[in-house]
């Protein structure tokens, strides 16, 4: 009767050891699919950054740059239309800091005026 239970024994070890290897094999490519992924990520993101310091002056990057701090999603929304423009050939010129500001006029909302009254 114990060699009955001891060769169920040694089956479950086995099942457990090959539960095991494929968990390891899966993590495996669970960590190659998210280091790509991080990889085409990067390239993405270093072809944009290329894009912009093509179609920007300095002194434009640079109010970009400070706008990002202050307004991440405004900044995202000004790069993507800039990119756009430059991919369909509607910029002839680099953009520079006065259209970069009338740009950030026409997309960022009115902005309410404050006054503040002593009595």
């Amino acid at each position: 009767m114990a060699y009955g239970g001891d060769s169920e024994l040694e089956e479950l070890r086995r099942r457990r050891v090959r539960q095991l290897q494929e968990s390891q094999v899966s993590d495996a490519a669970n960590a190659q699919a998210y280091a790509a992924q991080q990889s085409e990520m990067q390239r993405r993101e270093s072809e944009r950054a290329e894009i912009l310091r093509r179609i920007l002056t300095p002194e434009a990057r640079e109010r970009l740059g400070r706008i990002r701090l202050a307004k991440p999603e405004v900044a995202s929304s000004v790069e993507q239309q800039l990119i756009a423009l430059a991919a369909s050939g509607r910029l002839q010129r680099q953009v520079d800091d006065a259209t970069l500001r009338s740009l950030l006029e026409r997309i960022a909302p009115d902005r309410r005026e404050i006054s503040i009254t002593r009595r």
